[in-house]
């Protein structure tokens, strides 16, 4: 056996990767393909007068051009999604209609409104510049805070005041009480920003139409096949499933943003049965700044209601969540979905939320690496930093007081969920040893000896993961006792491949070389809900253990006949099927080769060796954890610097560590990304995105890292047969929060009170000039 569980294995596909074997959706290549391109809206808002495509249509290899008339003629669905939620008159969310071209209006910049099929990929792009869209401006909207104004342009002539939806949660009653009798009452308004997946390979998809067979066969990288498939089918192409086939390949990079179906996938398979031939797009990094789904987009105020003695009472939170000028097929997801996050680690016993999902002219928002767990742990984790500043009150002390403990499990918050396991006040203990807190007043002040100005920052969070969906796993052996196991995950860089194998091996004892791992393709998995939400170790790590409990049972029948022994005293240790009390004995390898011989099986039994399990949660769990971020501000110049940084996290057990490990890097960089440098910015008076290029939107590279050192203080959940904890999204969770605390901390002496993300040179330069008396 190579490796097994709790072993830090490096990835076993990483020198497939590396060495350019990997199938991206760019990679995916069909005989007699051409190509797409798109002409989009350069307008915020604006009707379509005209679209005039004769120029391009005259241009040598340029075969069609197809637009949102031709979309409505064709009798296409419209892009759709789940609507849980309802509006402020108790009717259902409005989910405006969505062609995947307009043909009347656009709404958003980047939108498409006709599709260029040519020769080549340059051929199309070309006869772009070449169709002539004769439009009238109207007035937009682009402000989240002030979308709902009765001023403010109206998108949609049924949607009134541009809500989508009014969600709310938690107990006004009780916490109306809370603030009545509070000693200290602290609030702040927060503005979290807008931000861009933007994953390493763009969106891109390739398209088939089996005349024959009635089939489409999309390629294309996307986090949730299953429900893509049945949401294209169903909704816009109107065939049965099985006459839709998605393939996902290796996905470089996705962070939620591949979650949602955009316009490109089903306009590629309708452009390849129009045509015949198949139709591929690949966006490049400049069109994926106005055609991606973007994400985050909140305007909140929070208040928390403490006791004289830093008891916290009750919470409140008023949120304004821009969805964009419509709903992505998850966008009512991030702003709703994880609410509970807001109740921390703290007992925090009433908590009243509003969110209302908003519409304005910018593109669609659709889930990114944490899907609202990192916004709304950003708003708590703000909320102490603020009222241990305002209040008097010890940062760790006051945390400490509302730690809920360990003998207090479960625990029902005041806000949805009911935490299993956690031991957060030595989590936050172990923090504070490692970051070596109790040295931080002397950094500081060796950091005021060169004109610096340092700060600390803590956070310490919970998220819900791997909320209850099915997950599938087959397991498959061939006569030579080699494995392959189909999951109905996708992987995005998480290193799936590598844990399947992991958990395989240490159960059967095989070598990762005998093992296959096929993910992201409808047609051989039978089933599957995707990857979100940090699922795929919990659910379908458990779906794979499961299969793998119902080989070793057929094995165990194999093997009693091949020892002439009772089944019941076969026992299955260390890889080997042994009679109990004996030293007789098979490998598990030589029992699943004998299981394809009729001749070495007993009676009735069929020959081979392949099950089939399905894994679904009763419950969600809990990873959690802390971090403590320590900075340094040169007050000249505004520019910050991570100087320190540590975090904690317990997901239970760690398959994989050194996974782990770098699934937090990738985290905390991510949510630092955004409280330093990241923010899609728009101009209020055109509504044209000013941030379209990495020339205008800043992305963190390694240099503006300090080490990051990563510690664990595992408590293993009883909510899965694994005692797994999902670790994708604990990164971010934590670390927006705690990079903006270490800030504050720093700037604090300089008598800034707040300042919203991200905190550039030139805002933090500002606001401490502001600051100045």
């Amino acid at each position: 056996m190579q490796f097994a569980i709790t072993q830090s294995a490096p990835r076993t596909e990483d020198p497939r990767l590396l060495r350019g074997g990997g199938s991206y959706a760019d990679d995916f290549q069909l005989a007699g393909q051409v190509y797409a391109a798109f002409v989009r809206s350069p307008h915020a808002h604006a009707e379509i007068n005209k679209i005039d495509p004769s120029a391009a249509l005259a241009m040598s290899g340029v075969m069609r051009v197809l637009t949102g008339a031709d979309w409505l003629a064709a009798g296409l669905g419209d892009m759709t999604g789940p609507s849980p939620h309802k509006r402020r008159d108790g009717k259902p969310m409005y989910r405006p209609p969505r062609p995947a071209l307009t043909s009347d209006r656009v709404r958003h910049l980047g939108q498409p409104v006709a599709m260029i099929i040519a020769q080549s990929a340059a051929i199309a792009r070309d006869a772009v510049e070449l169709v002539e869209v004769d439009y009238t401006p109207l007035e937009f909207v682009i402000s989240t805070a002030d979308a709902t104004l009765s001023t403010a342009t109206q998108l949609w002539e049924d949607c009134a005041n541009n809500e989508s939806f009014v969600h709310r949660s938690g107990d006004r009653a009780a916490v109306d009480a809370a603030f009545a009798r509070a000693a200290h009452v602290v609030s702040r308004d927060f503005d979290i920003s807008r931000v861009h997946a933007l994953p390493m390979e763009p969106r891109a998809a390739l398209a088939e139409f089996h005349a024959g067979q009635g089939r489409y066969t999309i390629y294309t990288g996307c986090q949730r096949p299953y429900a893509w498939r049945s949401n294209l089918a169903g909704n816009i192409f109107d065939v049965p499933e099985h006459d839709l086939v998605l393939i996902s390949g290796d996905v470089g990079g996705s962070f939620g943003m591949k979650g949602s179906i955009h316009p490109e996938v089903p306009l590629v398979a309708w452009a390849a049965r129009v045509i015949a031939r198949p139709v591929k797009w690949t966006s490049d990094r400049s069109e994926s700044f106005v055609a991606d789904d973007h994400a985050r987009d909140n305007v909140c105020r929070a208040k928390l209601a403490l006791a004289v003695d830093g008891e916290f009472l009750g919470l409140r939170v008023r949120t304004n969540a821009d969805l964009g000028a419509y709903v992505a097929f998850m966008g009512g997801a991030p702003p709703t979905g994880n609410l509970g996050t807001l109740a921390g680690q703290y007992r925090t016993p009433a908590i009243d939320v509003e969110v209302v999902g908003v519409l304005t002219n910018r593109n669609p928002t659709s889930p990114y690496r944490g899907a609202g767990r990192p916004e709304a742990a950003y708003l708590i984790e703000r909320m102490v930093h603020i009222a241990a500043v305002e209040c008097g009150f010890d940062p760790i002390e006051l945390r400490q007081r509302n730690f809920i403990r360990p003998e207090q499990m479960p625990f029902k918050t005041g806000l949805t969920f009911t935490y299993d396991s956690g031991e957060f006040p030595a989590l936050l203990d172990k923090g504070l040893l490692e970051a070596d807190y109790a040295g931080f007043a002397a950094r500081r002040a060796h950091s005021a000896k060169r004109a610096k100005l340092r700060g600390i920052g803590i956070s310490c969070t919970i998220e819900s993961a791997a909320s209850p969906q099915p997950e599938t796993a087959e397991l498959r052996f061939d006569p030579r006792g080699n494995a392959t196991v189909l999951v109905g995950s996708t992987p995005h860089g998480q290193g799936h491949e590598t844990i399947f194998k992991q958990i395989i091996g240490d159960r059967l004892g095989l070598d990762s070389n005998r093992i296959r791992v096929i993910e992201g393709d409808t047609d051989k998995v039978s089933f599957g809900t995707g990857t979100g939400g940090s699922r795929t170790a919990t659910i379908g790590g458990s779906a794979v253990l499961g299969a793998i409990d119902k080989v070793i049972a057929k094995g165990t029948q194999v093997a009693a006949h091949l020892l002439e022994a009772a089944a019941s005293d076969i026992e299955f240790v260390q890889h080997e099927y042994r009679v109990a009390g004996t030293d007789r004995s098979l490998s598990f390898r030589e029992v699943a080769i004998a299981a394809f011989n009729h001749a070495n099986l007993p009676e009735g039994l069929e020959p081979g060796l392949y099950e089939f399990a399905t894994f679904s949660p009763k419950t969600a769990n809990f990873p959690n954890g802390c971090q403590l971020c320590e900075v340094e501000i040169d007050p000249d110049t505004g520019v910050t610097e991570l100087v320190r940084y540590t975090v904690v996290s317990d997901v239970g057990v760690e398959i994989n560590p050194l996974l782990v490990r770098g699934q937090m890097h990738g985290g905390v960089a991510q949510g630092a990304g955004q409280a330093l440098m990241e923010k899609l910015s728009y101009d209020d008076d055109s509504g044209q995105l000013i941030t379209g290029s990495f020339m205008d939107y800043c992305m963190p590279r390694a240099d503006d890292f300090c080490e990051l050192q990563v510690h664990s203080r595992p408590v293993p959940t009883a909510t899965n047969p694994l005692g797994v904890k999902g670790a994708g999204e604990s990164g971010t969770v934590g670390s927006i929060a705690a990079v903006m605390n270490a800030i504050h901390d720093a700037l604090a002496e300089c008598g800034v009170r707040h300042l919203d993300m991200p905190a550039t040179p030139m805002r933090v330069w500002q606001a401490i000039q502001a600051a100045r008396p």
